[in-house]
């Protein structure tokens, strides 16, 4: 690939890359949470049911950082912790929909219409080409979260 190909990709990815921060300060900001306890819920909100020691896996959070954020979801109503029958310091964290969805839809809601927009300026095919982009850039993400949470 040429450089200045590899170099324009590079800066519009940092440049998405910081906008997708600062929107989701935006967001976190008008729902009165902080940036990532916002982005912690939304993974949670993935999930049915979720127990303390998962996210922690997930996110690499301490287990102490995972309950000062279930406390402090769980003080807003988005979250609620049930203890499991068999071994009383599993915790199971249910999240909210409702009370989540009341808080975030208005703001996805607008987002989710403007980016479908922007979408169908695009082919099925370029779609499904950014899709896989965001797939396997993700994966790589991933991989080097993980490597550097074992550190």
């Amino acid at each position: 690939m040429k450089n200045n190909i590899l170099e324009n990709f590079r800066e519009a990815s940092r440049q998405y890359s910081d906008a997708s921060i600062f929107m989701h300060e935006a967001i976190a900001r008008k729902a009165g949470l902080s940036n990532t306890d916002h982005k912690y819920l939304g993974i949670i909100l993935q999930h049915v049911s979720i127990t303390a020691g998962e996210i922690s896996k997930l996110t690499g959070l301490t287990t102490g950082a995972v309950t000062g954020l279930i406390d402090r979801l769980e003080k807003k109503e988005l979250v609620k912790r049930q203890f499991t029958q068999e071994d009383r310091r599993k915790v199971i964290i249910i999240p909210n929909i409702e009370n989540s969805m009341k808080l975030l839809k208005p703001v996805f809601d607008d987002l989710q219409a403007k980016t479908a927009d922007l979408l169908s300026d695009f082919s099925e095919k370029e779609v499904q080409t950014i899709e896989r982009y965001f797939r396997e850039a993700t994966a790589l993400m991933n991989e080097t979260a993980d490597h550097l949470n074992k550190k």
